[in-house]
């Protein structure tokens, strides 16, 4: 209705771009892991959309449809995009009916979960299934993924690892994180769709860089180039690539002005890196941007945009 103009944006409309941005990621992890990927992502996704259809029409009595939105689909990507490909089924189940139930549903749905649901599934699995759920195996295998050989993470020995294959996607891990290429070609996609700004992605790459130079440095022992490429290094493995442009970006959990993405993107940097080099985790990125989903309505209020009219004092 006049004046209001109608920009076509929609839920609807973002997640698609979101699961067209996700599809060259994806689509290589089938090529590196096998039937194990492409049984592991359709588990997690039948999963999360049926939980809260359930849910929704059972146990909330919402009469609107919510997995219309595709919300529940990007959920069970994402969800899919943080396991390792030889996960048993009812471990992906579990960790589905944690994320939508717990993670989204428990408070109201979509639009009011102050968590990525994604990573509360992730972080509850890892809490308890960590062998399982720290087991990656070795990319372009012609076994069954349930008898696939493993390995560890490149992260536990970073210093070794090829960086050319940390980019390009020659490695084992999560079935999202082993091409930063490819996720990097994802980020181009949500930027030209203006689905995501700059902000917080590129915030987190310039600020986990900087700390890990930084803590490095302080550590001495090393050349500043191998500290260089050492710190490249961990933007290319692990979940940064991933976490920076997938599932801190969420609307719903990371803040609403510039100023406070820029501020939650950094913060996420220094977590991710001080949680990786102090930390009994090798990989910090999950709990980096959880903590900081719970701080998000603080920035929120600090970063409060100014007002268009001056308050006259009488």
């Amino acid at each position: 209705m006049s004046p209001h103009v109608h920009g076509g944006d929609s839920v609807k409309r973002n997640m698609r771009w979101v699961i067209a941005a996700m599809m060259p990621a994806l689509l290589w992890s089938f090529y590196s892991f096998g039937l194990g990927a492409v049984v592991v992502t359709l588990t997690s996704v039948v999963s999360c959309v049926v939980f809260e259809w359930v849910i929704n029409k059972f146990i909330l009595r919402n009469p609107r449809n919510t997995i219309a939105d595709l919300s529940a689909v990007v959920t069970g990507l994402l969800l899919a995009f943080n396991l390792p490909s030889n996960l048993p089924l009812y471990i992906i189940i579990v960790g589905a009916l944690f994320a939508i139930g717990v993670g989204k549903m428990t408070f109201g749905g979509l639009g009011n979960n102050p968590f990525n649901p994604a990573l509360v599934g992730r972080v509850f699995l890892l809490i308890s299934f960590p062998v399982k759920m720290t087991s990656w195996p070795v990319p372009h295998q012609m076994s069954a993924y349930t008898d696939a050989v493993t390995a560890a993470t490149p992260l536990a020995d970073l210093g070794n690892a090829n960086l050319a294959d940390l980019f390009f996607g020659n490695i084992g891990g999560s079935m999202g994180e082993v091409s930063a290429l490819l996720l990097l070609a994802g980020f181009l996609i949500l930027l030209c769709s203006k689905v995501i700004s700059w902000h917080i992605p590129i915030s987190i790459f310039v600020s986990a860089f900087c700390f890990s130079v930084l803590f490095y440095a302080i550590r001495g022992g090393m050349p500043f180039a191998d500290i260089c490429m050492l710190s490249l290094k961990h933007l290319c493995a692990g979940g940064i690539m991933l976490g920076a442009i997938f599932m801190a970006t969420d609307y719903v959990t990371s803040p609403m002005t510039h100023k406070g993405m820029l501020i939650y993107g950094v913060l996420i940097g220094f977590l991710v890196i001080c949680i990786r080099l102090f930390g009994n985790y090798p990989e910090g990125m999950s709990f980096a941007i959880l903590i900081m989903n719970a701080f998000v309505p603080l920035i929120n209020n600090a970063c409060k945009p100014k007002r268009f009219a001056k308050e006259v004092k009488k």
